[in-house]
Formats: structure tokens, sequence, C-alpha cells
């Protein structure tokens, strides 16, 4: 297997002969704009429009980043990435530099200082001063804000962002992440907003040139396309992308409701027998397929000395069925084991218009209640009313919740009856991802 060393003068040669030419987006743009307005002959025109469509998809799908300083230098994670300022990422050779600013009514300036761009997402490094002489501190986290990013074929939404503040309190640094972009993207425009004293919002777009000769291919890319069965359904890993910026693993859902699980879990990323921290996740819609999808972000690879990529779905939604009634004879705090769980009958009451029964559980477990019922006398009896959930402090360190199922009976109940309930349960299912660093 070659290492980025290795492939650094191939990558070299590689970008010296595939370039997109300078005018491709004046070229694509006025082609588009010629599509005749008259359908005089409705064949001809999809003909035409499908021929165009495949010919764009030809140039977009052979066109790639070019190789950038990082292959063979150093890879900055991402907690670097996001605190350090754009000077100190340049100096690592990552990025281009943007130095774009808009001065607003009140002195107020935002500059672009740079922007970073790959595969996987696109960082913006920007500041806002305050030159005539007030401070930002009134204006936290409330008046400015980032918008979306657009240009030729890219309609980048931002992801989130953050910064620090300095001690005067008058220069903001920020970088803000957004979703990719378009390497045919000659010109992107930021929409930054303020919010105005009345209400109302101004925006303030900022316009720069995008060079994606300065951005920066993926270090991998690979299909996954492997599942892990779980109680009520599948999870899907589906394909990673690793960037200098971050590395994405996509996947879906297959659920037997064909929804959204309960709990969404948690899978660890390995690199050579390293964890990769994880950045979190967030839901995507639908996948090709139509089963609800979801994104996992991780931090940059930590080598690109590959030997082995690991996903590990550490836990789960998981479903237990209960088969045998629960006997509500003697109320205690003490627990009953059911399954991987456990819960409290902590007490049967006798009320004027039938009988309360209070149960405890963890945090994250959920009966299911739409077959709730007790029995009375040989007569099943379902819940009428359960009230919200409260905390039950042990004094121990450990808190339960607990909630009250109100029942319309006047003969005690001698027995729950209950069809099951959702948790996250520990799976630890590992699948090994191919490795086959892109060239």
């Amino acid at each position: 297997m070659k290492t980025i060393e290795e492939r650094l003068q191939e990558h070299k040669l590689r970008q010296n002969r595939v370039q997109a030419p300078s005018e491709l987006e004046g070229r694509l743009r006025q082609a588009l704009e010629q599509i005749p307005a008259k359908k005089r002959n409705r064949n001809r025109a999809r003909a035409w429009v499908a021929s165009s469509a495949a010919a764009l998809l030809l140039i977009v799908g052979t066109y790639q980043y070019p190789a950038f300083a990082y292959y063979g230098g150093k890879l900055l994670s991402k907690m670097e990435l996001s605190s350090l300022s754009f000077s100190e990422v340049a100096e690592q050779g990552y990025g281009q530099t943007v130095n774009k600013s808009k001065t607003l009514d009140d002195g107020t300036v935002i500059t672009i200082n740079g922007v970073i761009a790959d595969d996987n997402a696109l960082l913006m490094y920007y500041t806002i001063d305050r030159t005539a002489g007030s401070v930002l501190d009134d204006d936290r986290f409330v008046r400015y804000g980032v918008g979306d990013m657009q240009g030729f074929l890219t309609d980048s939404d931002p992801q989130g962002g953050g910064g620090n503040y300095s001690k005067d309190e008058k220069h903001f640094e920020g970088v803000y992440k957004f979703d990719p972009v378009s390497p045919f993207s000659r010109t992107l425009t930021v929409n930054f907003n303020e919010r105005l004293e009345d209400g109302e919002q101004a925006l303030y777009p900022i316009s720069f040139k995008f060079d994606a000769n300065k951005a920066m291919n993926s270090m991998l890319k690979a299909d996954i396309s492997k599942s892990i069965p779980v109680d009520q359904g599948k999870v899907h890993y589906d394909s990673i992308t690793a960037s200098p910026t971050s590395t994405i693993v996509k996947g879906h859902y297959e659920m037997d409701d064909d929804g959204y699980p309960r709990f969404p879990g948690k899978t660890k990323l390995f690199v050579n027998g390293t964890e990769v921290k994880s950045w979190g996740m967030r839901s995507e819609g639908n996948a090709e397929e139509g089963f609800p999808a979801f994104e996992l972000e991780f931090d940059v690879l930590p080598t690109d000395k590959l030997e082995t990529i690991e996903l590990v779905l550490e836990n789960f939604a998981g479903y237990q069925k209960v088969e045998e009634p629960i006997s509500l004879a003697t109320p205690s705090d003490q627990p009953v084991k059911i399954g991987d769980e456990k819960l409290w009958i902590r007490s049967v009451a006798k009320t004027d218009t039938g009988y309360d029964v209070v149960i405890a559980r963890k945090q994250f477990v959920f009966l299911r209640t739409y077959n709730l019922s007790v029995q009375s006398d040989g007569t099943s009896v379902p819940v009428k009313s359960i009230s919200s959930s409260r905390k039950w402090d042990l004094k121990n360190g450990n808190i339960l919740w607990e909630q009250t199922y109100s029942f319309d009976t006047m003969e005690e109940p001698e027995l729950l009856l209950l069809d099951g309930y959702d948790y996250i349960k520990t799976y630890d299912k590992t699948i090994s991802v191919p490795i086959e660093i892109k060239k």
C-alpha cells in the first residue's frame, strides 16, 4: 500500500494534467441558458437537455480537487483547525487566503480571512471588528449571524461554528463550517446577517474568488455497504470519506417501523486499533433507498499509514419483550429484573376512583404502554392515565425516574401485564472498513 508521502509526486503530476478550465463556469452557464423557452419539439428538447446533463455529469465526475500541501505534511485535528487563526493554519499549508471585508454603517468590519475546502466541508475563517470604539460584549451569539454560502452549482448550508473574543472585546475571531462546495465555483458568496434594534434583520453578502486548486482532496474514500442487526432492524453503514478537516461516515436505518430509532446509539471509529474522537451525528433525511439516513463525524485520521479501520456499534436502541406477568403483591424499593434491565414496583395504593401503581425505572428505559394493564380478580384492566416522569433520588449517586399508572378498578390489582420496554442496549458489534486510499 502506498503512503501519502510515496504518492506526493504522483499527485503533483496529476494536478498538472487535470485542471478545470478557468472559463468553465461561464461556458456551462451560457449553455444552460440557451435552452429554448418554447418547446416546439418536446422530444428533441428532452434529448438535448439529457445529453447536456450527461456531459455535465461526465465533466463533474472526472474532475477532482487537486492535491495539496498536506500530503507529507502535518495533519491538524479538528480541534486545532477550529481554535487556530487562519494565519496559523495557513502556516501548515492549509487553505486559501481571502481577506475580503465589508464595513457596516456603524463602522463594524466583517472580514473573511480564508477558507479550507475539501470533500467533507468548507471551513470559513472570519473576524468581526468594532473600529468605532464600542465593544462586542452585548452582541455575543445574538447580533451577528452567518447564513448560507452560494456559488455556481453550490448552495451550502452552514453546519455551525464558534470563536473567541479579544480581551478588549472589540475583536471576534470565528470559524464556520459549511456543507461541501462545488470545485467548479469560481465565486462564492456568504450571507452574513445582523439583528437590528427594531427586530428586523439586515443582510450583508460578501463575495470572494474561490480557487479550487488550493482546496484539498480526500485521503480516503470507501464504500462500506455493511450492516449490523439490531433488535428491531438494521444499522447500515454506507460510506466513509476521510479528509484533512474531518472524517465522515454516512449510513441509514432499516427499522421495522421504517422510522428513526428512539435512541440513535453510539458508533466508535478505530484506526489501527486507536479510537478516533467523535464529533457527534446528525440526521440526513432519507437515503437513496428511502430509509432515514444519518451522518457521523469524527476527527481527522491520526495517520495515513492505514492498516485497519473498524466501526464499532457500542450501543443502540433495544427492545425487551416481557413474557411473564409481574407480581404486584409485595411492592417495595427492591428491583425486579426483567431481561437486561430492572423495574421497581414502588407502591400499589387505593384511590377514590381505583388504584394507582407507582413504577420506577432508569432514565432511558421506557415501558410500552399501549397494551399496559393490570389483572384484578381474573379481569384485565387497561391503564387509564399515566403521570409525567419525576425523579427518585436514591441518595447514593443514582437517580431513577418514576411514574404513576392509574387503573379504573375497585379490586386490588394482582399482576402487571406489559408487552415490553425500549432501552439503550449494549451491542459491541464490529465491522471492518475496506481500505483503499483514493488515488
